[in-house]
């Protein structure tokens, strides 16, 4: 049991899944706490942690009790116990709802409030025990899926093959066309750069990629400009983006149909740029397959740093991706500052236990911590932060997509509003407490989010929650404008709305008696009629996620209506959305959990971070997505188990005109598991790049399996031999996820492989850890006698991934 020394008294928290085989819907978990400290814990102490597992309270160990507080904020009680002695130590059982199979469904962020009425005291993590039996490392006894072990990576690996560098493609997203022969052309620092009318920023980003070549290569020009590129595309908002890049020695031309064409070329010349600053003669056509390639990063429920975000955009641009769906708030978190509305931030922007004189803040939560500064679970951006993200994303080609949840996800908001009517009315402003109202004081509505919070739901009735969305648009659309950048779209989320908001609130109940609606889905519907008006006038259309479209009038007009699909695992009744509502007339982005949400685990393995709910979402399942193709559906459900004929039968798939309304793609990057900037990158990487090939790179055209694992050889030896070396180069190098090696002990050798091609596997014999330093695994091998043997990945900077270990 570690001991959590992060304040005093100092105590040992570990914790362990028993089984997941308890009973249906339910795993058997244990808690043990230790006093290490040298003094007394005064009799009711309170331990809180936060848990997506929701502990069912009845089965507590007698003597204990676990109380849920709201969302994933859990406290333990000893309601009739003593002084908590220095070396003694407690173990409560319990059991909770679903299941834990990984690190992901731990409790995490433990904090101590001692019963003597001290501050909270920050403990930390538990120590989690290790996932050895099936009934720990499987959900059910019905789940399918195997472990993502050494052997099974082993297995799943075998059918990939290390390809000549001259067979990999050497650009990502893979152009319509690419030719090149023998010849070089070198460029360095030095080299000289014309450009037309309207390019200066363009230039300005080549100077700056140009700086960090070697010095020399005066006599090579680039040239920059715009005009007809024969790409054969008919669509024009496709079309402004394609590009010609033509090579030869002593002169780089990068033609583009537009300034957004031109950086695209030159995000290809930065991809053939050897480390000596040297590119292959020859040109490249290209354009892209859909207008809208997007990335969704949530900074609502962990904040991310300016300057992670850039990092982030700069990769994005990269790999052409071009739209930034920007997650603002959520229950967890309000991040944009509002200057008419100061609490957003100073109570919406801050998680943790207030200390006395501090202003209130929100509970903790996914392990945050008691601390109201120095972690991951507090933060904004200021009007000035804003501005400069939008643009630099805006010099990258890169439209940011603002987003604010509402109006299920808003507790952040509806909390801050809260504390600012409470404000006022001290001052005795009754007025202007109500202004910016979000919550009837008087709603008896009983619900529960998916998410467990119980008060997340603003009272779309009352006219000070449209006042307060046209204030927040309204100061958003100033931000847009000092940054010298359109404000398109907006997204209001409107996704997950517990069933049982409104029905008890007497001022929803008032509206829609006066308005004649039986349900409150007209009074939903009736709510994105406002919303969708109030931002018509700041000039702005309506996006949001599934549950907009399917909550709204069916006459109205949906040409200003973006609606982001993605709930389409199997057993969530929308498995074919995508197609009906495309089909119905909207159109649709494509942001499909089971295959593009980045948040989930890449595999089934208790060490792989990352939720799972739709299954787990690997670099090919990215790759191998295909947005146009029946079915917009996994293979496979959760469990591993694949749907009958019929069931695939009765879904609803794509018509002619249907086809054209997919917009294009977007991969999520939520944030409940986003604890760092490395972990972020871990998440993002190099499961982005795959998105990046199937929105951009020419429709596959797979008619089987065959073809489809011809191409994802390919690609996977792009990304091993081509693209995560180039992530190493950067200044400051990225840190994705380095795939663990698969490998097998057989007849005294050991077997190993990579899920890509060209990353460096690296072994020992003598119990020691691996790294860069260590042998590199070639070829089949004898174990020498050797009783355990470990292997890891290891990039090219001698970065070294997770550790595998085998015992012959």
């Amino acid at each position: 049991m570690a001991a959590r020394r992060h304040g005093s008294p100092a105590i040992g928290i570990a914790w362990a899944c028993i089984s997941n085989f308890t009973r249906d819907d339910a795993f058997t978990a244990r808690l043990g706490i230790r006093n290490d400290g040298s003094a007394p814990i005064a009799p009711g102490w309170t331990l809180y942690f936060n848990t997506c597992r929701k502990v069912l309270a009845s089965s507590v160990t007698p003597g204990y009790a676990i109380a849920h507080i709201n969302g994933d904020l859990f406290c333990l009680t000893m309601p009739d116990g003593g002084a908590w002695m220095p070396g003694q130590r407690h173990t409560i059982e319990y059991e909770a709802l679903h299941w834990a199979i990984s690190i992901t469904d731990a409790p995490l962020g433990f904090y101590l409030v001692p019963g003597d009425g001290g501050a909270a005291i920050d403990l930390g993590d538990p120590e989690i025990a290790p996932f050895t039996r099936p009934e720990q490392r499987h959900r059910m006894r019905g789940d399918l899926l195997p472990t993502a072990d050494a052997a099974w990576r082993f297995g799943q690996n075998a059918a990939l093959s290390q390809l000549p560098l001259a067979d990999v493609g050497r650009i990502t997203p893979r152009p319509r066309t690419a030719r090149f022969d023998a010849r070089r052309c070198p460029i360095g620092s030095s080299t000289r750069i014309e450009h037309g009318a309207g390019l200066e920023v363009e230039a300005a980003w080549l100077r700056a990629w140009l700086a960090g070549l070697p010095d020399g290569a005066a006599d090579t020009i680039i040239v920059l400009e715009t005009g007809a590129v024969d790409a054969d595309e008919t669509d024009p908002a496709l079309a402004r983006e394609a590009y010609l890049l033509e090579v030869a020695p002593g002169r780089v031309l990068v033609r583009g149909a537009g300034p957004h064409g031109v950086f695209n070329g030159l995000q290809s010349l930065a991809q053939l740029a050897d480390a000596d600053g040297a590119l292959p003669c020859g040109s490249v056509l290209d354009a892209p397959r859909f207008a809208y390639r997007g990335l969704m990063l949530d900074v609502a429920r962990h904040f991310s740093s300016v300057d992670t975000v850039l990092r982030l955009l700069d990769c994005m641009a990269a790999y052409k991706l071009n739209r930034f769906h920007f997650h603002l708030t959520d229950d967890e978190g309000w991040r944009l500052a509002i200057g008419a509305l100061p609490e957003l931030t100073l109570v919406g922007a801050r998680r943790g236990v207030a200390r006395a004189g501090e202003a209130p803040c929100l509970p903790p939560s996914f392990g945050s911590g008691a601390a109201t500064l120095g972690s991951n679970g507090s933060g904004f951006y200021t009007a000035a932060d804003f501005v400069t993200i939008l643009r630099y994303a805006h010099a990258r080609h890169i439209e940011v997509i603002p987003e604010f949840n509402m109006p299920g996800h808003a507790r952040a908001a509806v909390e801050a509003m809260r504390v600012r009517h409470a404000r006022l009315l001290a001052a005795g402003d009754v007025d202007g407490a109500e202004r910016y109202l979000l919550s009837d004081p008087h709603d008896a509505s009983n619900y529960e989010s998916v998410q467990l919070w119980h008060d997340n739901v603003m009272c779309i009735a009352l006219p000070s929650v449209d006042r307060f969305i046209d204030t927040v648009v309204g100061e958003v659309a100033l931000l847009y404008r000092e940054a010298g950048v359109p404000l398109r779209v907006l997204h209001t989320g409107g996704d997950e709305v517990p069933a049982g908001a409104w029905i008890g609130s007497p001022a929803c109940q008032a509206l829609m008696r006066a308005r004649g609606w039986s349900d409150v889905r007209q009074l939903r519907a009736d709510f994105q009629k406002r919303c969708r008006a109030i931002l018509a006038r700041h000039g702005a259309a309506f996006a949001g996620w599934e549950e907009t479209a399917l909550a709204s009038d069916p006459h109205q007009a949906k040409d200003d209506f973006h609606v982001y699909v993605w709930n389409n695992g199997w057993g969530s009744g929308q498995e074919d959305c995508a197609s009906r509502l495309a089909n119905a007339g909207h159109t649709v982005v494509l942001a499909s959990a089971a295959s593009l949400y980045f948040d989930f685990a890449y595999a089934k393995h208790p060490d792989e971070p990352g939720y799972y709910w739709a299954g787990f979402v690997g670099t090919r399942d990215a790759f191998g997505m295909c947005p146009l193709d029946p079915p917009l559906i996994p293979a496979r459900d959760a469990m591993g188990r694949a749907p009958d004929a019929a069931q695939v039968a009765a879904l609803a798939p794509l018509d002619a005109q249907g086809r054209t309304r997919i917009a294009g793609l977007q991969g999520q990057l939520w944030g409940e598991n986003k604890r760092s900037r490395a972990r972020l990158e871990y998440l993002a990487l190099p499961r982005m790049i795959g998105l990046a090939e199937r929105a951009w790179s020419p429709g596959p055209g797979w008619h089987g399996e065959a073809e489809l694992a011809a191409d994802w050889n390919e690609f996977a030896n792009r990304l091993g031999q081509r693209e995560l070396p180039r992530l190493d180069r950067a200044n400051d190098p990225w840190q994705y996820r380095l795939p663990p090696p698969g490998a097998v002990l057989q007849d005294g050798r050991l077997h190993a492989n990579v899920a890509l091609p060209g990353v460096r596997v690296h072994y020992t014999l003598d119990g020691s850890d691996p790294g860069a330093d260590s042998p590199r695994y070639t070829h089949p091998m004898a174990l020498d006698g050797a009783s355990v043997v470990k292997l890891a990945s290891v990039d090219t900077r001698g970065r070294v991934g997770r550790i595998v270990t085998l015992s012959p």
